[in-house]
């Protein structure tokens, strides 16, 4: 009877998934497509858990091959995310007319990020006070037992001072860092990249040829990695369906309703970031509701596949086609918003947390140089974080560390952090988009006629 059962689930996501290859040869646009994806993933997932139940073996198992269509969806989103990024960081430094532009973009978009998230930081803190977060409060099981006991094992590795954390972002195998091998492997590819930019610069004043040569290739290159990642784009419906489906399927109830006080918080922390992003886009005379419209694309993929780098692609092309930010811009903001003020993750999470386990320390949550240390902590923190799943928690032991709180308490939310990370990566991604609208506004550089347009599909209509 299992087995039937397993059969029958597995055929109705194969029928979900025939509906949305219809929908693509029907030439339905991109975002109604997603929309749907995420649609039937949140109802079936809801069904099958009402149904079997969140720890059911069928639940388990059919879990696992619907893993097939958004894991690996999400690696191959991850796959092409290195070399997208050093080809078109090259491609873009290598196009511009002076150094000296790239550099004050890459400066503007770095400050806009670290500034965003000492806002998030502050957001996260007061939303923690606001709906009195005490971690006190909560019961911990065996699992959040376990969880705790592998935090504090991971602790000796976030516990580095800022020069090493610094020495950290240079990369010394570039080759390496292509792998994905540290947590800032994405800023080694960056900087490696940008150097090679550069380098193409003075090539282009002493020796043209050659640079001409180099530039031919580069543009080559480029073409061909993006045209792989418009047809790993054309899998985005699949993967949503799947990884929402997965998430709602095994998020446990009863773990919802035990920490329903952090989720409400967390969620009432992210929402009020968004607007904050969406002021920030009107203070530059924008239109913040066709930013958001725009944007949707990219937060839906962020918010089910719940990485910042594998949605660096999405990102880039929603920039550029859709917002009007020039290639080199895009590039930078949706890069260094993978690794580099991570609202969410970054800002957000640990400042909650902080205040949710001060009191179990006897700190005052309230007390306002607690408050000011935490935030400097916080942004400073933000540097580096990786733009996968686990850089929050990642984020949040650099914190806690530094603020002498026991880390182990962070183990406490495992039963609800994918709902939570699924909010906190949709704003990792809205803040990096606001930082290349943005800078590209301040700079002169955005094409306010492509923003201004009514057209939604930012990722353009060859998906």
């Amino acid at each position: 009877m299992n087995m039937i059962n397993l059969v029958v689930t597995i055929l109705i996501f194969i029928g979900m998934l025939y509906i949305l290859w219809k929908m693509q040869k029907k030439f339905i646009s991109f975002p109604k497509r997603v929309f749907t994806g995420l649609g039937l993933g949140i109802a079936f997932g809801a069904v099958l858990q009402l149904i079997y139940g969140a720890d059911s073996s069928i639940l388990q198992t059919a879990t696992d091959w619907f893993g097939i269509v958004g894991n690996g969806y999400v690696r191959l989103l991850k796959m092409i995310v290195m070399p997208l990024i050093m080809v078109s960081i090259i491609s873009s430094i290598a196009n511009v007319t002076s150094s000296k532009n790239i550099g004050k973009l890459a400066g503007l978009i770095i400050a806009i990020l670290v500034f965003t998230t000492l806002i998030a930081a502050s957001v996260g803190v007061l939303s923690a006070n606001v709906f009195h977060l005490n971690a006190e409060n909560i019961q911990a099981g065996a699992a959040e037992e376990e969880r705790a006991g592998e935090l504090k094992d991971q602790v000796g590795d976030a516990t580095t001072s800022i020069p090493e954390k610094v020495l950290e972002f240079i990369p010394v195998n570039p080759f390496e860092d292509m792998t994905g091998a540290r947590p800032t492997s994405t800023l080694g590819v960056v900087i490696f990249a940008s150097f090679i930019g550069v380098a193409s610069l003075g090539v282009r004043r002493k020796k043209p040829a050659q640079f001409e040569t180099f530039k031919k290739m580069v543009d080559a290159l480029y073409a061909i990695v993006m045209r792989v990642v418009t047809l790993i784009l054309r899998l985005t419906p699949f993967g949503v369906l799947a990884l929402m489906t997965n998430t709602i399927a095994t998020t446990k109830l009863a773990g919802i309703i035990n920490l329903s006080a952090f989720v409400v918080a967390s969620y009432a922390a992210l929402i009020v970031m968004i607007l904050i992003h969406l002021l920030l886009i009107f203070l530059v005379g924008l239109n913040p509701l066709q930013f958001l419209k725009k944007a949707m694309p990219a937060l839906t993929f962020a918010f089910t596949s719940r990485t910042s780098a594998g949605t660096i692609p999405i990102n880039v092309q929603v920039q550029t086609k859709g917002m009007g930010v020039p290639e080199g811009g895009a590039n930078l903001a949706a890069t260094f918003g993978s690794s580099i003020g991570q609202n969410g993750c970054a800002g957000i999470y640990p400042a909650m947390l902080a205040v949710m386990i001060a009191p179990t320390v006897g700190i005052d949550p309230l007390d306002a140089g607690f408050i000011i240390k935490l935030i400097i902590i916080v942004a400073i923190s933000s540097f580096g974080v990786a733009g996968v799943g686990g850089g929050a928690t990642f984020a949040a032991l650099i914190v806690l560390s530094a603020m002498n709180l026991p880390v182990g308490l962070a183990g406490l939310l495992i039963s609800i952090e994918p709902l939570i990370d699924m909010g906190r990566t949709a704003v990792n991604v809205s803040g990096s988009m606001t930082a290349g609208v943005v800078s590209a506004k301040l700079m002169h550089d955005l094409d306010v006629d492509v923003y201004r347009s009514v057209k939604s599909d930012g990722v353009g209509d060859d998906i």
